[in-house]
């Protein structure tokens, strides 16, 4: 498999994908929940949940809706949270 190729990036302006997993990782702490029980609820692996909320894989609407499922949101509103908060970020920056 050949080398993975870095673009640099802007430090202010996370991807998309750091943020989703920024989100998801505190709406399951703020439902207290271990990430084995909102993967098990989910339908993923432990290790797929995890590598979602530290922004390493960018996961298909499937699976954003599955991950949301578990966490008993709605993609829709998942990805207005993301959305609003990446704003937040925006406007202080």
């Amino acid at each position: 498999m050949g080398d993975v190729v870095r673009f640099p990036r802007q430090e202010s302006e996370p991807l998309w994908r750091e943020q989703l997993g920024e989100r998801l990782r505190q709406e399951r702490q703020a439902r207290e929940e271990r990430l084995v029980d909102v993967a098990e609820r989910a339908g993923v692996s432990t290790q797929y949940l995890s590598e979602v909320e530290r922004g390493l894989k960018d996961p298909s609407s499937e699976m954003l809706q599955a991950i949301a499922g578990g966490l008993d949101l709605r993609a829709r509103q998942l990805v207005t949270k993301v959305t609003r908060t990446g704003d937040v970020l925006a406007m202080a920056a």
